[in-house]
């Protein structure tokens, strides 16, 4: 008898210490994957990265989860009361798990059948939430008791208290109680009620089913619950727990999706993928924390995209201020929702006669003075060895104004003139002084149609080339992020202004005045501006398909573009003057009002060489009475001496004037006698009129570098591709 009790007792020992082998491997086994002590130690919360403007106004809020931290001494009292009664009343007495609920747990689901459920405690659900799965599963289970152990020996109970506090989801897409509080209260964490706080502790067990702004009666019944639970464990009076039921809530219902917490969509998605997502990545962008702050003015940029939705057709609007290059305002579209294409600068589009000023830029920095005549006639362009059909230039008006000064074909946008300037300075000029000033567009065509804005270009490309009349002719770059700064303080990347030297300081006084007289007196009077100063030039595309305005006043620079997307007319009439210069005057009425700019744009320094001359605007001789007279900027001693003999002034001074207007005759020009007094200047080189350089007037949308449909598209794939969205 004894013999066989020792043999029970040895395989009792046995089956205890198999067990115990058994337990020990499990252990080990699943303990392989789970976190160590420094990742447990070094784990942060998703926190959401926010985008400033230049004032210190959010922009916007860029997270995976909505979430703002806090320590657990600015969480209302009454909120960490509630959860304890709700959630895990023994929390400061236990170590993390609670054994006698782990089996009647266990003991309930094994009779049920079904999987292992309930009996967490804070310590395990934090452990769930941070570092596992919620697969109901006794391996997740084990899981979550071992890693629960280990933190309560590395943290104090404040400190998983705290964590737990702003990780847990409480639905609405707010994560954490300050996110919650805000989402359903309007209010802070620290600053919750009795009721306010157990409606909130009262979410955790189900967001869905508890959730007050879709069901408010189970809400009810579960914050009967909670304060049931404090009244028992005598946190509160009975008085209290009525009067808290019975109180009266009032809900926000603030939004949380990613979304409605960004106020400049095109501008965010525009250095979200240009710059930060390629340089930070995902994690750190949507997860990191970061601080962002941007060269934008969220009134302007609210202003700006008023201007953009008062149009009738889709558009866009880029203002930078002029002697930095910050981007004050951007916007691509009228509604980000509806369209992610950014016009601002994803859309290539013809300038058409906003690219002038650059042409005549380009003829200045060739010596070309705005006093200067040109032929506005019609003409043609032969292909010489039956290599194509002729090229013959028309003004949109169909009318001509005989021989003009640079200044008034401008002034009136005469496109005859604008190619006969380009056949006489070669067109590689005009290529070189765009690239110069800031126009990067592949597409832009080393031939004859480039004086007329044949080209594909960007608003924002043509607001920096704009910027250069601006700003001393100084070709600066667009800047949109000033600094990013991680969590810790830690300046990640702070960008100043750069600029270099894009066209002669000469040339940009110059034509700057010269656009003046474009909106005083031009195609571009829709555009001035109560008691401003204003430069600019309108442009428009073949069959009105493209309507822009692009010109600037003292500190500031700003192209405003209207178009479908589609590339079909608008509708006749439809030009820049009409279209797009009163939503530009309308966004720079507000823009220099709010940045309170000066009215008047500052004399050139001394050492830039120009200096100021009225002249008249038919013959270019400087101005009499009875002269129609333009106040301009010109090269210092380079400015006609004799007055206008066209009104009153002499006409053998103005012959015997060395700085008097020049003629320019081409060589497709058939001999026209000049002008008495105004000395013709000789053809160019044949070479200049290549073959090559004659355009054969193709349909200008027969190649779209950026159809909208393509760069919706490739948005798309973008989120896939940086995991931000599935």
């Amino acid at each position: 008898m004894k013999g066989v009790f020792l043999l029970f007792v040895v395989c009792i020992l046995l089956a205890i210490g198999a067990a115990s082998v058994g337990v020990t491997w499990y252990i080990i086994k699943i303990s392989e994957d789970l976190p160590s002590v420094v990742e447990m130690m070094a784990y942060k919360n998703s926190v959401g990265s926010i985008v400033y403007d230049r004032n210190n106004k959010v922009i916007a809020r860029l997270f995976i989860e909505n979430r703002t931290p806090l320590q657990l001494h600015q969480v209302s009292p009454w909120f960490i009361k509630a959860i304890l009664a709700a959630e895990d009343s023994a929390f400061y007495q236990h170590r993390g798990i609670r054994i006698s609920s782990i089996i009647r747990a266990l003991w309930t689901d094994l009779v049920a059948g079904g999987k292992i459920q309930g009996a967490s405690t804070i310590t395990q659900q934090l452990a769930r939430n941070l570092f596992l799965t919620h697969e109901k599963s006794i391996t997740r289970k084990a899981k979550e008791i071992i890693i629960s152990i280990r933190m309560e020996k590395l943290f104090s109970k404040d400190k998983i208290l705290e964590m737990y506090l702003n990780t847990i989801n409480f639905g609405r897409g707010a994560w954490g109680v300050e996110t919650a509080a805000r989402t359903y209260f309007g209010k802070p964490a620290a600053d919750l009620d009795v009721a306010q706080a157990s409606i909130l502790a009262g979410l955790i067990a189900n967001p869905g089913r508890y959730n007050p702004l879709s069901n408010l009666e189970n809400a009810k019944v579960r914050q009967n619950y909670v304060l049931g639970r404090m009244e028992a464990l005598g946190w509160i009076s009975e008085a209290q727990r009525l009067q808290a039921y019975n109180e009266v809530l009032e809900f926000r219902n603030v939004p949380n999706r990613i979304e409605e917490f960004n106020r400049a969509p095109y501008f965010v998605s525009h250095i979200l993928f240009n710059e930060l997502l390629p340089k930070y990545g995902k994690d750190m962008v949507y997860s990191g924390g970061l601080k962002i702050r941007t060269t934008l003015d969220l009134e302007l940029q609210l202003k700006a995209q008023e201007a953009i939705r008062s149009l009738k057709f889709p558009g866009a609007l880029v203002c930078m201020a002029s002697d930095t290059g910050e981007v004050l305002a951007l916007v691509g579209g009228k509604d980000f929702k509806e369209s992610k294409f950014n016009r601002a600068t994803q859309a290539y589009r013809q300038p058409g006669s906003s690219f002038k000023p650059i042409v005549y830029a380009a003829a200045l920095e060739n010596d070309i003075l705005p006093s200067d005549h040109f032929m506005d006639a019609r003409i043609t362009f032969a292909r010489g060895g039956g290599g194509g059909r002729s090229w013959s230039p028309k003004n949109s008006s169909g009318k001509y104004a005989g021989e003009v000064t640079l200044q008034q074909a401008l002034t009136h946008s005469y496109n005859t003139v604008a190619v006969r300037a380009a056949a006489y300075i070669g067109t590689e000029s005009i290529v070189t002084t765009a690239r110069n000033m800031g126009i990067t567009s592949k597409h832009l065509p080393n031939d004859l149609s480039v004086a007329l804005g044949a080209a594909s270009v960007t608003p924002l490309e043509m607001t920096v080339a704009f910027n250069c009349f601006n700003n001393e002719g100084r070709l600066t770059s667009p800047l949109m992020i000033r600094e990013v700064i991680a969590p810790t303080g830690e300046v990640l990347e702070s960008n100043a202004p750069r600029s270099v030297e894009g066209i002669r300081p000469e040339t940009a006084y110059t034509l700057r005045s010269m656009m003046m007289d474009v909106v005083r007196a031009g195609t571009g009077t829709r555009a001035r501006l109560p008691e401003t100063e204003v430069f600019g030039k309108t442009g428009s595309s073949n069959d009105f398909i493209d309507a822009w305005f692009i010109g600037g006043t003292p500190g500031l620079t700003t192209a405003l573009y209207v178009g479908k997307d589609d590339h079909t007319p608008m509708g006749r009439g439809s030009a820049g003057g009409v279209l797009a210069a009163p939503a530009w005057k309308d966004f720079m009425t507000a823009a220099v009002e709010i940045l309170k700019t000066p009215q008047k744009f500052a004399p050139p320094p001394d050492w830039v060489e120009v200096s100021p001359v009225t002249i008249c605007r038919t013959t270019g001789y400087r101005a009499m009475g009875s002269c129609p007279k333009v106040p301009l900027y010109m090269p210092s001693e380079r400015a006609p001496d004799a007055l206008c003999p066209l009104h009153g002034g002499d006409y053998t001074a103005a012959y015997d004037d060395p700085r008097g207007p020049r003629l320019f005759l081409i060589e497709q020009d058939e001999y026209i006698a000049p002008t008495e007094s105004v000395e013709v200047q000789p053809a160019p080189a044949p070479a200049q009129m290549a073959p090559e350089k004659i355009p054969q007037e193709p349909d200008p949308y027969r190649y779209d570098p950026s159809p909208a449909d393509e760069v919706e598209r490739r948005y798309q794939e973008l989120l896939k591709e940086y995991g931000i969205t599935d």
